[in-house]
């Protein structure tokens, strides 16, 4: 005890107390010392194996294209002078934290993205700031727990339930376009479409997903303003790099905001995932004691199925685990979906010859029925609409770029090899317009896509949903409601290009905007014209 108190007696005294301090000190300067010292190390190899990539003229060494990067028009006007001057790829150094290698031509990208599922790894760049809304979802696990998701969620995506979802997106696009019937009545022709589409795709994904009616369209709804808020945090969060260290965002005003956001989402998945499998339960126990074949069978949605699924080993998904993979379904959906149709439908107002052919096929399908809904059977008929749907996608995908790690060194042609550990930013954007790849790249065609002009073209020159085994898993869902919602949209309406009222007057061409999607600065504004008959009250 003697012992103990001199001790303490020493320590507490004034001279002691800086002694104390003064190794703290020493301890932290030496332990950022050799943080540093390390990071620099990282940083010169990297620097030394990406040499054999041509490299943009850069800040300095230690700094490289630190803040070059940018969200705006004009960075992807950059991305189309790095295609320009590089043809295939380039590396890129965000200061010594984080080493790139940018492609942008199919003969680079396809080595990528057709690599083994076991040696690709989802980066923390993009993909971290999801983990706390997705957790370890399809879309940021990896290895064997990627393969086991990706088997045990394929069934949700067959051609046989898709067919049951085809009713819901008809649904949902009768509740806007009803919506923009009644503005074009009061004459407000001026329709922002990124607000409308965005409500309309998350209405019919709550249908598919939960077989949830949240009447989004027509009011607020807090689970579907958290999803908004959610997105629009994370995309706030890339862009201050203090905030990609989590001790300081989760202390920050947006970090509390995200918090509180996510509680909700949580909270409604949680709730719809534990009803459900109660309800699989009891109808399970019912099926069992009726002796009767003939009761009608609920629909499934995809809840359901994920919920029934089972591995080789007869496991299936836990309640955690779905409320991930009902999260991801959510918010991979609705903004991309968005996105494409929205664009989809600008390129249309812009060239009414397309326009105008697309609609003839669809009346020509449509001929002699009595109301407009679009079947899963029609989907296969509209080939000239699916060509101009593909046009669009290429011209404006609605993501411009997807980021992959591997486990090992990965061998591109002209004798270039990306380091194990490096962060490959497959340019979807750079890719789609590269005038190595297509001709008049800016220009909307869709006759690029006439099946006898397709021939000879590389297999990665189109990739608006990736590819490979890593490839987005719902890309036929969207593909189908795209389809349905832009054929009745030009059923209903004609459509020309229209004029931000911010700006007043002409507007001078829409400013593309690329967030977590491709959206539009001001928002994406068209001009409708009704061409339906005005039913009598």
């Amino acid at each position: 005890m003697s012992l103990l108190q001199g001790v303490l007696s020493h320590v507490l005294c004034w001279t002691g107390l800086c002694q104390v301090l003064v190794w703290v000190s020493t301890a932290l300067v030496a332990l950022v010392a050799v943080q540093t010292a390390r990071l620099l190390v990282r940083h010169a190899w990297y620097t030394h194996r990406l040499s054999c990539f041509n490299k943009p003229p850069a800040h300095s060494w230690l700094i490289g294209h630190l803040g070059q990067m940018q969200s705006t028009e004009e960075g992807l006007l950059q991305v189309d002078d790095l295609v320009q001057t590089y043809t295939h790829s380039c590396s890129w150094f965000l200061g010594p934290f984080y080493h790139l290698v940018r492609l942008f031509h199919p003969d680079y990208v396809k080595p990528l993205l057709m690599a083994p599922a076991s040696i690709t790894v989802k980066d923390e760049l993009i993909y971290g700031h999801l983990r706390p809304w997705l957790g370890g979802s399809l879309l940021l696990s990896n290895g064997e727990e990627w393969s086991r998701r990706r088997r045990l969620l394929t069934p949700a995506f067959h051609f046989d339930i898709l067919k049951n979802y085809v009713g819901k997106f008809n649904t949902s696009a009768d509740t806007m376009h009803e919506k923009w019937r009644r503005l074009v009545a009061e004459g407000r022709t001026n329709v922002e479409m990124f607000d409308h589409v965005t409500l309309m795709t998350m209405d019919s994904l709550l249908k598919c997903a939960f077989s949830y009616n949240s009447n989004c369209q027509q009011s607020t709804s807090e689970y579907v303003s958290a999803i908004v808020e959610l997105s629009d945090l994370i995309i706030d969060r890339r862009y201050r790099i203090l905030h990609h260290w989590d001790w300081i965002y989760w202390k920050s005003q947006q970090g509390k905001r995200f918090k509180n956001a996510l509680s909700i989402v949580h909270r409604f998945t949680r709730d719809v995932v534990q009803r459900r499998r109660a309800l699989i339960s009891q109808e399970t126990e019912t099926d069992s004691l009726s002796t009767s074949t003939t009761a009608k069978q609920r629909k499934k949605d995809f809840v359901d199925i994920i919920l029934m699924s089972k591995d080789e080993d007869g496991k299936g998904l836990t309640d955690e685990e779905i409320q991930a993979e009902a999260n991801t379904f959510m918010f991979a959906g609705h903004d991309t979906t968005a996105s494409a149709i929205c664009w989809t439908l600008y390129n249309l107002a812009r060239h009414t010859q397309y326009q105008e052919r697309c609609r003839q096929e669809v009346m020509d399908l449509m001929q002699g029925r009595d109301g407009h809904e679009i079947q899963w059977e029609d989907l296969s008929n509209l080939p000239f609409t699916t060509m101009c749907i593909r046009e669009s996608l290429r011209l404006h995908s609605p993501v411009q770029a997807v980021t992959r790690r591997y486990t090992q060194d990965m061998p591109l042609p002209g004798s270039h090899t990306v380091p194990i550990g490096a962060i490959c930013l497959v340019s979807i954007y750079g890719t789609h317009h590269n005038p190595a790849v297509w001709t008049d790249p800016h220009v909307f065609n869709p006759l690029r896509f006439d099946p006898t002009n397709t021939e000879g073209r590389a297999s990665h020159a189109f990739i608006p949903f990736s590819s490979g085994p890593r490839n987005c898993i719902g890309q036929k869902f969207a593909l189908a409601e795209l389809r349905v919602v832009v054929a009745l949209t030009l059923l209903r309406f004609r459509l020309a290009p229209g004029v931000d009222p911010k700006l007043g007057g002409i507007s001078g061409g829409v400013r593309r905007l690329p967030q977590l999607v491709l959206r539009a600065e001001g928002g994406l504004w068209l001009q409708l014209e009704n061409l339906e008959e005005p039913q009598d009250e």
